[in-house]
Protein backbone atom coordinates (compact mmCIF):
# COMPACT_ATOMS: atom_id res chain seq x y z
CA UNK A 1 0.00 0.00 0.00
CA UNK A 2 1.39 3.65 -0.80
CA UNK A 3 1.08 6.64 1.02
CA UNK A 4 -1.67 7.81 -1.32
CA UNK A 5 -2.85 4.34 -0.64
CA UNK A 6 -3.22 5.09 2.89
CA UNK A 7 -4.88 8.50 2.73
CA UNK A 8 -7.68 6.96 0.06
CA UNK A 9 -8.91 4.38 2.75
CA UNK A 10 -8.52 6.49 5.53
CA UNK A 11 -10.53 9.24 3.83
CA UNK A 12 -13.16 6.78 2.47
CA UNK A 13 -13.47 4.84 5.54
CA UNK A 14 -13.94 8.00 7.92
CA UNK A 15 -17.02 8.44 9.58
CA UNK A 16 -17.22 12.42 9.94
CA UNK A 17 -18.37 13.73 12.74
CA UNK A 18 -20.83 16.44 11.02
CA UNK A 19 -21.61 17.35 7.85
CA UNK A 20 -19.28 20.09 7.09
CA UNK A 21 -16.21 17.69 7.88
CA UNK A 22 -17.93 15.14 5.57
CA UNK A 23 -18.04 18.21 3.18
CA UNK A 24 -14.11 18.67 3.54
CA UNK A 25 -13.64 14.95 3.41
CA UNK A 26 -15.22 14.47 -0.21
CA UNK A 27 -13.27 17.41 -1.81
CA UNK A 28 -9.85 15.94 0.04
CA UNK A 29 -11.11 12.56 -0.94
CA UNK A 30 -11.33 13.54 -4.50
CA UNK A 31 -8.15 16.11 -4.92
CA UNK A 32 -6.44 12.91 -3.89
CA UNK A 33 -7.72 10.67 -6.34
CA UNK A 34 -6.96 13.04 -9.29
CA UNK A 35 -3.27 13.03 -8.30
CA UNK A 36 -0.81 10.81 -7.86
CA UNK A 37 1.46 13.22 -6.68
CA UNK A 38 -1.03 14.16 -3.77
CA UNK A 39 1.30 13.67 -1.03
CA UNK A 40 4.56 15.48 -2.02
CA UNK A 41 4.91 19.08 -0.90
CA UNK A 42 6.10 19.90 -4.70
CA UNK A 43 2.21 19.39 -5.37
CA UNK A 44 1.82 22.74 -6.01
CA UNK A 45 -1.91 23.03 -6.08
CA UNK A 46 -2.29 21.55 -2.55
CA UNK A 47 -0.97 18.48 -0.66
CA UNK A 48 -2.06 16.56 2.29
CA UNK A 49 -0.06 16.66 5.45
CA UNK A 50 -0.25 14.82 8.58
CA UNK A 51 -0.70 16.30 11.96
CA UNK A 52 -1.95 15.74 15.52
CA UNK A 53 -3.40 16.86 18.56
CA UNK A 54 -1.10 15.47 22.01
CA UNK A 55 -2.83 14.93 24.80
CA UNK A 56 -1.14 14.17 27.80
CA UNK A 57 -2.13 10.93 29.52
CA UNK A 58 -5.21 12.55 31.97
CA UNK A 59 -6.97 13.90 28.51
CA UNK A 60 -6.98 17.81 30.21
CA UNK A 61 -4.15 19.19 28.26
CA UNK A 62 -2.60 19.62 24.54
CA UNK A 63 1.02 20.13 23.60
CA UNK A 64 1.14 22.66 20.67
CA UNK A 65 4.04 24.17 19.04
CA UNK A 66 4.65 28.08 18.44
CA UNK A 67 5.51 27.92 15.05
CA UNK A 68 8.16 30.00 13.68
CA UNK A 69 6.52 30.99 10.50
CA UNK A 70 2.82 31.39 11.59
CA UNK A 71 3.58 33.44 14.58
CA UNK A 72 0.43 31.30 16.76
CA UNK A 73 0.33 27.73 18.48
CA UNK A 74 -0.70 25.31 16.87
CA UNK A 75 -0.88 21.05 16.39
CA UNK A 76 2.17 19.07 15.83
CA UNK A 77 2.50 18.20 12.44
CA UNK A 78 3.67 18.57 8.81
CA UNK A 79 5.06 17.60 5.25
CA UNK A 80 4.56 13.81 4.22
CA UNK A 81 7.81 12.12 3.62
CA UNK A 82 8.84 9.42 1.06
CA UNK A 83 9.85 6.51 3.95
CA UNK A 84 5.96 7.18 5.57
CA UNK A 85 4.01 3.90 5.76
CA UNK A 86 0.85 5.53 5.32
CA UNK A 87 -0.51 9.01 6.41
CA UNK A 88 -0.83 7.95 10.70
CA UNK A 89 3.02 7.10 10.50
CA UNK A 90 3.64 10.35 9.32
CA UNK A 91 1.34 12.21 11.70
CA UNK A 92 3.17 10.27 14.44
CA UNK A 93 6.93 10.92 13.33
CA UNK A 94 6.13 14.43 12.66
CA UNK A 95 4.33 14.66 16.41
CA UNK A 96 7.71 12.48 17.92
CA UNK A 97 10.05 14.79 15.95
CA UNK A 98 8.16 18.02 17.00
CA UNK A 99 7.71 17.38 20.64
CA UNK A 100 10.48 14.67 21.31
CA UNK A 101 8.04 12.79 23.59
CA UNK A 102 9.42 9.16 23.10
CA UNK A 103 6.18 6.26 23.43
CA UNK A 104 3.34 8.51 21.80
CA UNK A 105 0.72 6.49 20.57
CA UNK A 106 -1.44 7.38 17.92
CA UNK A 107 -5.39 7.31 17.44
CA UNK A 108 -7.82 8.05 14.71
CA UNK A 109 -8.58 10.68 12.58
CA UNK A 110 -10.31 13.48 14.30
CA UNK A 111 -10.82 16.04 11.62
CA UNK A 112 -9.67 17.17 7.94
CA UNK A 113 -8.80 20.97 7.23
CA UNK A 114 -7.35 22.51 4.54
CA UNK A 115 -5.81 26.01 4.94
CA UNK A 116 -3.74 28.05 2.61
CA UNK A 117 -0.46 29.15 3.04
CA UNK A 118 3.24 29.64 1.57
CA UNK A 119 5.06 26.56 2.88
CA UNK A 120 8.43 25.45 2.09
CA UNK A 121 7.87 25.91 -1.48
CA UNK A 122 7.83 29.70 -1.66
CA UNK A 123 4.71 29.67 -4.01
CA UNK A 124 0.99 30.05 -2.50
CA UNK A 125 -0.51 26.30 -2.25
CA UNK A 126 -2.91 25.05 0.16
CA UNK A 127 -2.43 22.43 3.20
CA UNK A 128 -5.06 19.11 3.53
CA UNK A 129 -4.21 18.65 6.32
CA UNK A 130 -5.29 15.01 8.21
CA UNK A 131 -5.64 15.83 11.79
CA UNK A 132 -5.44 12.55 13.93
CA UNK A 133 -5.42 12.65 18.13
CA UNK A 134 -1.80 10.92 20.04
CA UNK A 135 -1.51 10.49 23.27
CA UNK A 136 1.51 10.78 25.56
CA UNK A 137 2.65 8.41 28.29
CA UNK A 138 2.73 9.44 32.06
CA UNK A 139 5.75 11.70 32.82
CA UNK A 140 6.40 12.41 28.87
CA UNK A 141 9.14 14.94 28.55
CA UNK A 142 9.21 17.14 25.65
CA UNK A 143 11.93 18.96 23.83
CA UNK A 144 11.84 22.00 21.51
CA UNK A 145 12.74 20.94 17.81
CA UNK A 146 14.34 23.65 15.67
CA UNK A 147 10.69 23.54 14.06
CA UNK A 148 9.18 25.72 16.90
CA UNK A 149 9.63 28.80 18.73
CA UNK A 150 8.56 27.16 21.78
CA UNK A 151 6.34 24.28 22.71
CA UNK A 152 4.01 24.22 25.47
CA UNK A 153 0.99 21.82 27.38
CA UNK A 154 -2.02 23.97 27.48
CA UNK A 155 -5.21 22.89 29.40
CA UNK A 156 -7.91 21.86 26.88
CA UNK A 157 -10.48 24.36 28.33
CA UNK A 158 -8.09 27.34 28.04
CA UNK A 159 -5.96 27.34 24.56
CA UNK A 160 -3.69 30.12 23.77
CA UNK A 161 -4.93 33.70 23.10
CA UNK A 162 -5.31 34.17 19.13
CA UNK A 163 -6.55 30.54 19.33
CA UNK A 164 -8.56 30.12 15.80
CA UNK A 165 -11.49 27.84 14.97
CA UNK A 166 -9.75 25.20 13.71
CA UNK A 167 -7.70 24.50 16.19
CA UNK A 168 -10.46 25.13 19.09
CA UNK A 169 -12.44 22.43 16.56
CA UNK A 170 -9.43 19.79 16.64
CA UNK A 171 -8.86 20.12 19.95
CA UNK A 172 -12.67 19.37 20.82
CA UNK A 173 -13.03 16.18 18.34
CA UNK A 174 -9.63 15.30 19.94
CA UNK A 175 -11.30 14.94 23.32
CA UNK A 176 -14.21 13.25 22.17
CA UNK A 177 -12.09 10.78 21.40
CA UNK A 178 -10.56 10.08 24.38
Amino acid sequence: MTLRDSVIDTLTEWSAPDPGQDSVRHAVLAFVMARADCCARECEPGHVTASAAVLDDSGTRVLLTLHPRLGRWVQLGGHCEIGDADIGAAALREATEESGVAGLTLGRLAAVHVHPLTCSLGLPTRHLDLQFVAYAPPSAEIAISDESLDLQWWPVDGLPPGTDAALEYLVGRAIAAA
